[in-house]
């Protein structure tokens, strides 16, 4: 083994195609920003992207592999000091082969797994049946701060070893190279007069991001100002509103819906919807405030108005459930926002910068925790 001092770093994926979209989900961005973090870090001589799936390892991937060297497992085990399990898991066997050669392993939590949890029983959403493997061999658990509150228990019970909370980390490289094709580069444009466009682009595939408040904060706008609002676009709700018939019997209380100012739609991924269908965001969380959406909206100078209160000062904030805050809110917007666009835009991106690789505190934290696993 190495010195702790020059840490060769593996960060786990799971591949499910070998050209699969980074939009999917946050996991393999979370990933890549990680090990791009790590690698500032000055008690790391190199960090691996890990893949514990059979998918190859081809230029398909959506990220360069130059930059980011992508290695299945099998292929990285022996050439690794500290593996940390992200986003594909370690088997009890290739935990016991890494164990002996003196490898540390982390399990870096990000994800609302009781939320998850407590779904897949209620609701028979199966995750695991019978084929649940929990590991309670790691050296360290990671949580990300946004799902402490409602997972450290969960995680720290079944893992049987304390968790600690991480430094959040992005970085708007993927963002930028999937805007170049986009007008101005998928920053926010002012269209004058009103009205405006507002979008909801929760994924609605469980309850902690799901449209139903958003929806109530722009019908609540609509009744104050109604020729403020062009439109209402739901995303990720096609379904819903073609199916569930709970669903369409609330939207069909809202006056916003019954005059035909609101959309429901698929899917898209989030910088095309947003340089070419969307003025506003509004969005809505329970038990995950704070995520890489966020960032994306604010980033490119979109106004968002949210509840995530783990970044109160990005956007416009309303607390908690508050549906009238949210649309005194989205109404201020609407009135002012396109004043100070330019200022916005760079107010918003000197506050990300705690969050971005690089970022001086962010490299410290990393060091530190790897200090602490010797």
């Amino acid at each position: 083994m190495t010195s702790p001092n020059s840490l060769r770093v593996g960060i786990t994926i799971g591949l499910r195609s070998e050209a699969e979209t980074l939009w999917n989900n946050g996991i393999k961005q979370n990933a890549v920003f990680l090990a791009e973090a790590l690698r500032l870090c000055p008690n790391v001589s190199s960090t691996t992207l890990v893949n514990t799936t059979a998918v190859p390892i081809t230029p398909a991937l959506p990220w360069d592999l130059q930059r980011w060297p992508t290695r299945a497992f099998e292929q990285a085990k022996d050439e690794l000091d500290v593996v940390i399990e992200l986003g594909g898991q370690i088997s009890a066997e290739q935990t016991d082969y890494l164990h002996q050669r003196g490898c540390k392993l982390i399990s870096y939590c990000c994800g609302v797994e009781y939320v998850n949890a407590m779904q897949a029983v209620l609701f028979d959403r199966p995750l695991w049946g019978s084929q649940l493997f929990v590991n309670q061999a790691y050296d360290a658990i990671w949580m990300v701060p946004q799902v402490a509150h409602s997972s450290q228990g969960f995680f720290e019970t079944l893992r049987r070893r304390p968790a600690h909370v991480v430094p959040f980390v992005w970085s708007p490289v993927f963002l930028e190279q999937r805007s170049q094709g986009l007008p101005e580069a998928g920053v926010y444009q002012p269209r004058s007069p009103l009205p405006r466009r507002i979008s909801v682009i929760e994924p609605n595939i469980d309850v902690v991001k799901f449209c139903l408040y958003p929806i109530l904060i722009a019908e609540e706008a609509y009744r104050s100002e109604p020729n403020a609002i062009e439109r209402l676009q739901v995303t990720n709700a096609e379904r819903m509103a073609r199916e569930n018939m709970d669903f369409i019997a609330l939207m069909n209380q809202l006056d916003i819906v019954r005059e035909h100012k609101a959309v429901f739609l698929g899917r898209y991924d989030t910088p095309q919807f947003l340089a070419e269908h969307t003025d506003v965001v509004v969005s809505h969380q329970w038990e995950n405030p704070l995520n890489y959406f966020y960032l994306e909206v604010c980033w490119q100078g979109f106004p968002l108005v949210h509840n995530a209160s783990l970044c109160p000062d990005l956007g416009y904030f309303y607390p908690d459930n508050d549906v009238t805050a949210g649309a005194a809110r989205l109404l201020e917007v609407l009135r002012n926002h396109d004043a100070e666009i330019s200022r916005y835009r760079e107010e918003q991106r000197h506050k990300i910068q705690r969050y971005l690789v690089g970022n001086a505190t962010v490299t410290r934290e990393y060091t530190a925790l790897l200090e602490g696993l010797y």
